[in-house]
């Protein structure tokens, strides 16, 4: 299990700051819950940029999104949920 873990990890680390690097880093939404975009819209966007998504959670503004690429690399990607702009750091909403 710990391979696994560390398997991920490093796939994240590699994928991820590649996609945050080409736009600009958002916040988390401080918005009522009810202002959110649907994860569906988030689907779609990702789907556009060859992207598969695995999950999303929704954490205190922002969508955390599990995906895959074409070639079975994964990543985590966090979006400010009520614009779908991407964060930097895709877990702030946690903690």
């Amino acid at each position: 299990m710990f391979r696994s873990l560390t398997a991920l990890a490093l796939a994240l680390s590699l994928t991820a700051p590649a996609y945050a690097a080409t736009t600009l880093p958002a916040t988390c939404s401080k918005s009522d819950a009810s202002k959110f975009k649907p994860q569906s819209d988030l689907v779609a966007l990702l789907k556009t940029k060859g992207l598969t998504v695995v999950k999303i959670k929704t954490e205190k503004g922002c969508y955390e999104a599990y995906t895959k690429d074409a070639k079975g690399k994964l990543a985590t990607l966090g979006f400010n949920a009520e614009t779908l702009e991407p964060i930097a750091n895709a877990e702030a909403g946690e903690g």
